[in-house]
């Protein structure tokens, strides 16, 4: 088996103190590997990178139509986002428009990441509900889905209607039989592939046509970055450096993948001790590579070359790309 390649390097002064390896891929709209670092054939669970596939039954179902779902709803299904008010209001009205309450929700409660929503509940002395979680959106679709199928409300069980869905559709798009699942942070399954399968499936994304289900759930990602993540996160800042021409998403145990539309293109990509800095400067690293994003903007700097300082302010090194990567 191919082993993971250097990918991101930490630089202390004239030092280098760390390094990041891993294994990336990128297709094109034949499912054919374009280039590849690592082994492409690595057996990876994306997490969150995986919610635009997992959210495709709620449209080919005809839920969403029958719902009367917006590109914000679509946005929010593919979300791992902050717990901001933005994100919070519209799963809890989307809830509400469906006679659901937190009560339906399986994915369990969260301190929001949003500063001013921890801090107002801190303030207020409450306890955070589970339309905080970061997956809310994701789980505001299942329940979506089951009421559509008239299934029950265990929707996160394996067996459930809504996750054999999950696994049709993730089988379809990665082109390959799951070898299984592992239950993710928001307590649905999370069906495992190779990283090859991972960056086919992104490709079909990227070359669907301009009324399928997969480019409704990648244009809106696009046309909403501040609902995907939030402010200060990766996924809404590098979307919105690339004027939405590409979707990104982030998944826990530094997983990443991209969505190219306009080169029908697909990436995946899977640092193999999690480091979430080091997802991020080498996806960073390889849209610069694939010249959708360029390599001076902030959000880009912030991530990838990007000066590390002390508690002083003073610069005491880099994250940057490795050699595979620049």
């Amino acid at each position: 088996m191919t082993q993971a390649v250097p990918m991101v390097e930490i630089w202390r002064g004239d030092f280098l103190e760390s390094a990041h390896s891993g294994h990336a891929v990128v297709c094109d709209d034949s499912g054919q590997i374009v280039e590849a670092w690592g082994d492409p054939e690595a057996i990876v669970l994306p997490r969150s990178s995986a919610k635009m596939i997992q959210a495709l039954p709620l449209i080919t179902s005809g839920a969403a139509e029958a719902a009367g779902l917006t590109s914000e709803h679509l946005a929010l299904a593919c979300a791992s986002h902050n717990g901001a008010a933005i994100h919070t209001t519209r799963v809890e009205g989307w809830l509400k428009a469906r006679d659901l309450s937190d009560a339906a929700l399986r994915c369990g409660p969260q301190v929001p990441d949003d500063r001013p929503a921890r801090e107002a509940m801190i303030c207020a002395h409450e306890s955070p509900c589970q339309i905080h979680n970061n997956c809310s959106g994701k789980h505001a679709g299942f329940l979506t889905l089951a009421q559509h199928l008239d299934a029950g409300p265990e929707y996160v069980d394996a067996d459930h209607p809504v996750q054999k869905a999950c696994l049709d559709a993730f089988e379809s798009k990665t082109g390959e039989s799951s070898p299984g699942f592992g239950i993710d942070g928001c307590s649905a399954p999370n069906f495992a592939t190779s990283l090859t399968g991972m960056a086919r499936a992104m490709a079909h994304f990227a070359a669907a046509p301009t009324d399928s289900a997969e480019a409704q759930l990648h244009q809106a990602m696009r046309q909403h970055p501040d609902l995907v993540a939030g402010e200060k996160r990766s996924c809404t800042e590098l979307m919105r450096a690339m004027d939405g021409k590409v979707a990104i998403k982030t998944g826990a145990e530094a997983f990443f993948i991209a969505i190219l539309p306009e080169q029908k293109l697909g990436v995946a990509l899977k640092i193999v001790d999690g480091t979430t800095r080091a997802s991020e400067c080498a996806i960073a690293a390889i849209l610069v590579k694939l010249g959708v994003l360029a390599p001076d903007h902030p959000a880009t700097r912030k991530r990838m070359n990007a000066p590390i300082t002390n508690r002083r302010d003073i610069q005491t090194g880099w994250i940057k790309p490795s050699a595979a990567l620049a």
